[in-house]
């Protein structure tokens, strides 16, 4: 990827996945380190639900690789983020604090990237993963992590919605998920970086 001096024209990839993580597949805390260290050294931004879990987990490996992280955050301030969400503030370099809950959240996370990437998840996993399909978006799937993240190709298929969003890769390996990824990414940016 080009680098640009701008880094609002830098790719930016979502991490979507479960913030409570007992149900995931033994090794998915791992390949969410490894997928945010990849997106880093990409030259991309990792944009998660500044939580903990599987996306707490890409945003390690993002920062130990040097790379630029964002938190939406459910809440509206750092003190509710902290206090009545019991979300954390570290491996982020900048967090916006929507006030809008979940839900809302949940929305603005997948809008404001260029794609998602989902790993082990749970429904609020899902629901990011809904709402980017239906809005067309790239999208990528980390398959073997766990829960309901094994079941997305199946869920797409039996909705008979398939053709309605082509731009969906799955892929067990981080980077190769990546790349595949980034393919179909740089077809959608208007300005190339």
């Amino acid at each position: 990827m080009k680098e640009t001096p701008h880094t609002h024209l830098k790719i930016k990839i979502c991490v979507s996945g479960a913030a409570e993580t007992g149900h995931c597949s033994a090794d998915a805390l791992e390949k969410a380190k490894e997928l945010g260290s990849e997106i880093a050294r990409m030259g991309a931004i990792l944009v998660n639900g500044a939580t903990t879990g599987f996306p707490y987990w890409a945003a390690i490996g993002a920062k130990e690789a040097n790379g630029f992280t964002i938190g939406i955050s459910p809440a509206s301030s750092e003190r509710e983020h902290i206090e009545t969400f019991n979300l954390p503030v570290d491996y982020m370099d900048m967090i916006v604090y929507t006030g809008f809950g979940y839900a809302g959240r949940n929305l603005l996370l997948t809008r404001s990237s260029d794609a998602v990437i989902v790993g082990c998840g749970r429904i609020g996993t899902l629901n990011e993963f809904t709402v980017a399909f239906e809005d067309g978006k790239p999208i990528g799937v980390l398959t073997g992590t766990g829960g309901t993240t094994d079941q997305i190709q199946e869920i797409v298929k039996i909705s008979n919605r398939a053709k309605d969003n082509p731009n969906i890769v799955f892929e067990n390996d981080p980077k190769k998920l990546l790349g595949k990824l980034l393919a179909i990414i740089k077809q959608y940016k208007v300005v190339k970086v």
